[in-house]
């Protein structure tokens, strides 16, 4: 009955350093001793989302938790300057620990609560760390060796030491390299590259003309996303499939590269597109325009959790992010402070049937946990100017 619903006491949001970054994991209490978790993306200005959820805690202690699509819309237009990332990112913590709740409280796995799965296991893509070369593609077969089918690069210079980085250099020592991959790798695999925004539209279309046609089955983030007209210029001078919107903090954003149809793979997280409230309806109107989910999941247990359940009830899944492999060994899925979370079974994750999301956190573990300032890298050009992280 409506008037049984657990109420919500508290919203404690728990900032700390885990691994190589920082998580912000976010537990929302009842009153009938329910409690949810939920986490939040925006890596690296996670104070800014713990006090816009302390914000919404101001008008959501005492509230319905079963009414998740209600507090939802109220949290983004409960303001005037509604939406922006800090927001998204805090309403998404919060909508995933509802979840939780009530998933526990009905005694069914979250999934259920988005229709049901309709898969039992989520097929995932991981990633090498090397930079291109003969290790980077000794990596690649080792994981295909492990059963991934999907394998993503990253460009030469990704990860420079002295922080500079020239998008010229970076394309003209990364696109041979994609070529011998390819060779050595065969037809069946299906490659691809993140260049994590780094290029300008010109640079975009150079790199992809210096591979045959087929090379790369998948771009992700070429270039910035503010201007859509850009990306269009860009598939017009290209055939490689785009993976983007890993940082898009709403269905808005989605709007023009949907109804354009200029990609072909979103790169949905739901730790800041608003939740799995908002992810639902990305998905649906992605599968009316054919475009295939890859969520973004470089975050801890509870986004890979809540993305699991996500991916088993949408039809349009293709792969989901991994970054717990041999070769990307970041800490986040630390076992002191996530006793129970999702673990990969070779090169998939199965789909768990326990009530909510099925993770737990150790929050003594959390509750002492320190938060450390950490800046993602600033890149500059050897002239000295600012590109691109």
């Amino acid at each position: 009955m409506p008037g049984d619903a657990p109420r919500i006491t508290a919203i404690k949001p728990y900032p700390v350093w885990i691994g190589t970054r920082n998580q912000l994991v976010v537990k929302v209490e009842t009153d009938s001793g329910i409690h949810g978790w939920g986490e939040s993306g925006l890596s690296g200005r996670e104070k800014a989302v713990a006090g816009a959820i302390e914000h919404y805690a101001q008008f959501l202690v005492g509230r319905d938790a079963f009414a998740i699509g209600a507090l939802w819309q109220e949290m983004y237009r409960s303001q005037y300057f509604e939406g922006g990332r800090v927001l998204t990112a805090a309403i998404s913590a919060i909508d995933i620990a509802l979840h939780d709740i009530k998933g526990k409280a009905l005694g069914v796995p979250v999934h259920e609560l988005l229709g049901g799965k309709q898969r039992e296991r989520i097929p995932t893509f991981a990633s090498t760390s090397a930079q291109p070369g003969e290790d980077m593609i000794e990596q690649a077969r080792a994981l295909a060796a492990g059963g991934w089918t999907t394998i993503r690069f990253f460009p030469h210079d990704h990860a420079r030491a002295d922080g500079i980085f020239e998008p010229r250099e970076s394309i003209a020592r990364t696109a041979p390299w994609m070529v011998k991959a390819r060779e050595a790798l065969g037809p069946e695999v299906v490659l691809g590259i993140d260049y994590h925004h780094r290029l300008s539209v010109a640079e975009a279309a150079s790199f992809c003309q210096r591979m045959p046609s087929g090379t790369l089955d998948f771009l992700e983030e070429p270039i910035r996303d503010e201007t859509p007209a850009a990306y269009a210029a860009l598939r017009r001078m290209t055939d490689v499939p785009f993976a983007i919107g890993e940082e898009f903090a709403s269905k808005w954003q989605f709007l023009p590269y949907i109804e354009g149809d200029l990609h072909q793979f979103n790169r949905i997280d739901v730790c800041n597109v608003g939740g799995l409230t908002e992810a639902m309806k990305v998905a649906g109107w992605s599968e009316a325009h054919y475009v295939d989910m890859m969520p973004h999941n470089p975050l801890g247990p509870v986004c890979t959790a809540a993305t699991v359940h996500f991916c088993a009830a949408i039809p349009n899944m293709a792969w989901l992010e991994t970054r717990t492999t041999q070769y990307e060994k970041l800490g986040f899925d630390n076992s002191e402070f996530f006793p129970v979370q999702p673990r990969l079974e070779g090169a998939t994750y199965p789909v768990p049937d326990t009530p909510g999301l099925g993770v737990e956190v150790n929050e003594d573990a959390v509750r002492e946990q320190a938060f450390r300032f950490w800046e993602a890298p600033h890149l500059r050009r050897r002239d000295g100017s600012l590109t691109n992280w």
